[in-house]
């Protein structure tokens, strides 16, 4: 496993942070998820062939990965 970090814009309450963690758990292959409000950055353990999956799941929430 792999740590992947991505930039997140969109992101502004806890809910938003829950949303991503609860949804991003979800995906067989993905280990740990932690989401910074303050920093706008989603920290996740998987493989990096995982990563496109990732960013087309947190996109689908409504969130902007740059």
């Amino acid at each position: 496993m792999s740590i992947i970090q991505l930039h997140v814009e969109g992101m502004s309450c806890g809910n938003c942070v829950k949303s991503i963690e609860t949804n991003l758990q979800a995906l067989n292959g993905v280990g740990a998820v932690s989401v910074s409000l303050e920093n706008k950055q989603v920290t996740i353990e998987a493989d990096d062939q995982l990563k496109p999956a990732i960013i087309e799941t947190i996109e689908s929430l409504g969130f902007d990965v740059v």
